[in-house]
């Protein structure tokens, strides 16, 4: 299982030891992601997260996160299993999407990307898919 850390709208004193408290935040996680170490952050919206990876599903790099779709500006850090993510996977490239990974994580953010964050009854088939 992965380990997540971070800060939401932290106090702006203390912005600048943000990298130093989330890299102690992610060794202190090791154990639940031995396999890579990950950050992001945003000053625009005041988040920082830090990701340990336990690989399972795609062994290589592609799969680390934080995961980015640079073309919707997106980026994701999860931790979970999507049990369909292969055929929602299959119904995105029919879509058109690219995927540089195997990994579920990925399906998540292209899934986001194509069908959005609002479950409406246009969309109700993904929120009941995932």
């Amino acid at each position: 299982m992965c380990g997540i850390a971070g800060w939401a709208c932290p106090a702006p004193s203390r912005l600048r030891e943000l990298p130093d408290l989330l890299e102690r935040a992610a060794g202190a996680l090791r154990h639940r992601g031995p396999d890579a170490e990950g950050f992001f952050f945003d000053a625009v919206c005041d988040v920082a997260l830090a990701h340990r990876r336990l690989s399972i599903i795609d062994l290589s790099d592609a799969a680390n996160q934080p995961m980015k779709l640079e073309s919707a500006a997106l980026t994701l850090i999860f931790n979970g299993e999507i049990y369909n993510y292969r055929e929602l996977r299959n119904e995105l490239k029919v879509r058109g999407c690219r995927f540089r990974s195997q990994a579920d994580p990925e399906t998540l953010l292209h899934a986001w990307f194509e069908w959005g964050p609002s479950w409406s009854a246009s969309e109700y088939a993904l929120s009941a898919r995932l």
